[in-house]
């Protein structure tokens, strides 16, 4: 947004590799942040150390005042989270002390001597929202988004935030902004008075420096800002109570009980409030450092970084694949309807093809219906959400598919009908164009087989519903070439999808290890276990549903199906030596929420969304594979058991290089099934349990075959107490 000095009456007056400062001919200066050989402005600790040195040059040059502005796209993009990560091992005392050093830069330019504005251009988040509160006034490009994200990594904001927010917002504003961890565009910043003016962007650092000659000209009362953010927060003890009271009770309610932060930021608010600014910042200093040792916050940073892993990995991908210019779906339908959609939504023109108008029609209505709610939730205009859906282009023959980068085929899950249909598309489109199967279970390799060119062909595997599930797992064959693959990842990156790249085997990476351990939760039934009771433990656990009831979602003739793929593949842990509850919901039809029921009854809720009954026929359907009837299980077995194959599952994909790091697998499971991000992935629960406690189990359990048999790796883990995810 700023430019670099070019008008020789500017004079730098300090210079370094993150943060400049010049004073300009008008008499004010800037403070631009302009971190070199870098695409963002980011905070650790080589920023900061500058930010305090420039910050002390501004104050010996008295200028008429200050700007805070961005040389980047965006303003500032928060802390350097691999940074200050390490800084978490350290004891609470020496957090707080070392984060009380850091508010001392930001206290330092809230208290310089002269006006001060942020310019904000574009995303200014965390720590980069926190720079510009520590400001007089801010200004605002429409196109910029400001908010706290610190909640979603387990702890508050740390850099004076939470204490000078609430005294510029009002305290129930910030207890919005700062405990749901969302960012917020313009108008809503401007509303409650996070920002003071928003400008369009080419008009954002005439608007600041605008702001400052007002501010100099008694227009604006800086001082008294000033001396509102600095003071105890204005509220009178009924008011207080009521406010605290209500926020405690609501947001506690959404964060539930495995999530402190966002609690810990109404406390650390309510607790402040009669606190001037610095009595605020130090409780705010003793709350974050409390947060940030607990287990919960060590693993949604984890789960964080493991997401920078996916997100560097796929910017790779794009420099080495091809650009998806125009895609083409195969297979109308929800499914196909949903792919096209998050194509279209994201730029990518798209012919949806299937044999039938009713399924074409089908397809529509439901990129339509997912259109309509953007509209109605106001991130698009209704001209908007009309010109995406005209990019989608229903059709009934292949007339358009030589012009396209990327089939994706989304038939029925057969392979028979699979074959014939990639087939019959290679034959209609260019040579260089790649053929992609949204296949959950058939192997890549027998897919290729009926292929002239099986070097343009793998797996693009998106997970239901399209629109809502982030992950997408790129599977490639023995045959997939190198710029296939980098394509279709950098393409579903595209997309606004994490893609993992996995190697072609029987499950591929998530159902692979979803099937263990739905396995160790039939065999727990078989031995007596309540499916309900079952289903408790595990939501009490931190999963969105218990087993039983995500069989009923993934459903149960699907479930059945990749039983049988799983048990072909992996016969010696997988093969089924008994009949289990899967089978005798599968042969009564029940086949979860699509039919009406499975282990629960649903029934439409007042938005037409299938409500879960309890249905006491589920435990006469399971009795005749309960030989030894119903009886309790303690909590810590019923988790072992269904865990325990979790984890030594994705330590084989590990280890046979199905997926190449730790952080993939780990982001699979949380983004592919819901795994707990609490918890940060298996592998991350694994070293938090300890690796030698985990053989001891395996051990407990060794007698129920070789599902709990711990692989070699992790022997030699438990025995050099090494890690998957060493701090």
């Amino acid at each position: 947004m700023v430019e670099r000095m070019t008008a020789a009456q500017d004079e730098i007056a300090y210079d370094g590799r993150c943060v400049r400062l010049r004073q300009l001919a008008s008499g004010v200066a800037e403070l631009c942040f302009d971190r070199q050989g870098e695409a963002v402005n980011k905070f650790d600790a080589q920023a900061l150390d500058e930010l305090r040195a420039a910050t002390g040059k501004a104050a010996s040059l008295a200028p008429r005042g200050l700007v805070v502005s961005s040389a980047k796209t965006a303003f500032i993009v928060g802390a350097d989270i691999t940074e200050f990560h390490r800084l978490f091992l350290e004891s609470e005392a020496g957090i707080a002390a070392w984060l009380a050093d850091v508010n001392e830069i930001f206290s330092a330019i809230e208290d310089l001597p002269f006006p001060t504005v942020a310019a904000i251009n574009g995303f200014a988040l965390g720590g980069g929202f926190e720079m510009a509160l520590a400001t007089d006034y801010r200004v605002m490009s429409t196109a910029a988004k400001v908010g706290f994200p610190e909640v979603k990594l387990g702890i508050i904001p740390g850099f004076g935030g939470i204490v000078r927010f609430p005294r510029l917002v009002g305290a129930d504003n910030a207890v919005e902004w700062i405990a749901a961890g969302m960012h917020n565009g313009a108008d809503a910043a401007l509303k409650v008075g996070a920002v003071d003016a928003i400008v369009d962007p080419d008009k954002l650092r005439a608007a600041a420096l605008r702001m400052l000659e007002l501010a100099n000209a008694g227009s604006f009362d800086w001082k008294a800002r000033r001396a509102q953010k600095k003071a105890r927060l204005m509220l009178d003890p009924i008011e207080a109570a009521m406010t605290f009271q209500t926020a405690l009770g609501f947001v506690g309610a959404k964060a539930g009980e495995h999530y402190p932060a966002p609690l810990r930021a109404v406390t650390c608010i309510q607790q402040g409030a009669g606190k001037d600014r610095d009595g605020a910042l130090a409780l705010a200093c003793r709350d974050f450092a409390a947060l940030a040792r607990t287990p919960v916050a060590d693993a949604l940073v984890g789960v964080f970084l493991n997401d920078q892993v996916i997100k560097r990995k796929a910017k790779a991908y794009g420099q080495a694949g091809r650009h998806v210019a125009r895609a083409a779906v195969v297979g109308a339908g929800i499914m196909g309807g949903g792919i096209s959609y998050q194509n279209a939504r994201k730029g990518t023109p798209v012919v949806m093809k299937d044999i039938a108008d009713e399924a074409l029609e089908l397809g529509m209505s439901e990129a339509n219906k997912l259109l309509s709610k953007e509209v109605e939730r106001g991130r698009l205009t209704p001209d908007q959400a009309g010109h995406i859906l005209g990019t989608i282009r229903p059709t009934l023959n292949y007339g358009d598919f030589k012009t396209v980068d990327l089939v994706v085929e989304a038939v029925v899950e057969s392979a028979k009908v699979k074959k014939a249909v990639l087939a019959e598309v290679e034959a209609e489109v260019g040579p260089e164009t790649i053929l992609a199967t949204n296949t959950s279970s058939i192997s890549i390799d027998e897919l290729a087989s009926v292929l002239k060119r099986p070097e343009n062909f793998l797996g693009m595997h998106f997970f239901n519903p399209v629109h809502r599930m982030p992950l997408v797992e790129v599977v490639y064959g023995e045959k997939s070439s190198k710029q296939a693959i980098a394509t279709v990842a950098a393409h579903a990156a595209a997309l606004g999808k994490s893609p993992i790249v996995v190697r072609n085997c029987p499950g591929f990476l998530v159902n692979r290890v979803l099937f263990p351990y739905f396995a160790g939760w039939a065999m727990l039934l078989r031995d007596g276990a309540d499916f309900v009771a079952v289903d408790k433990v595990m939501h009490d656990f931190g999963w969105p549903m218990g087993p039983a009831y995500l069989q009923d979602v993934i459903g149960v003739d699907t479930s059945h199906h990749v039983e049988d793929v799983l048990a072909k593949g992996y016969p010696d842990r997988m093969n089924k030596t008994f009949k289990d509850a899967i089978d005798v919901m599968y042969e009564a039809k029940r086949l979860g929420q699509k039919s009406g029921a499975g282990f629960y009854r649903y029934e439409p809720d007042d938005h037409g969304k299938p409500k879960k009954i309890f249905d006491s026929a589920t435990y006469e359907l399971l009795a005749p594979v309960q030989p030894d009837g119903r009886h309790d299980f303690g909590s810590e077995e019923v988790i072992d058991r269904l865990m325990l194959p979790m984890i030594i599952e994705t330590a084989r994909c590990l280890d046979e290089k199905v997926v190449e790091t730790a952080a993939e697998a780990d982001v699979g499971l949380v983004c592919g099934i819901g795994f707990p991000p609490f918890r940060g992935g298996a592998l991350r629960y694994a070293d938090a349990i300890g690796m030698r406690v985990i053989l001891d189990k395996c051990a407990r359990y060794a007698g129920l075959g070789p599902l709990y048999e711990p692989t070699d790796s992790m022997k030699a883990m438990a025995a050099s107490g090494s890690l998957y995810f060493p701090k």
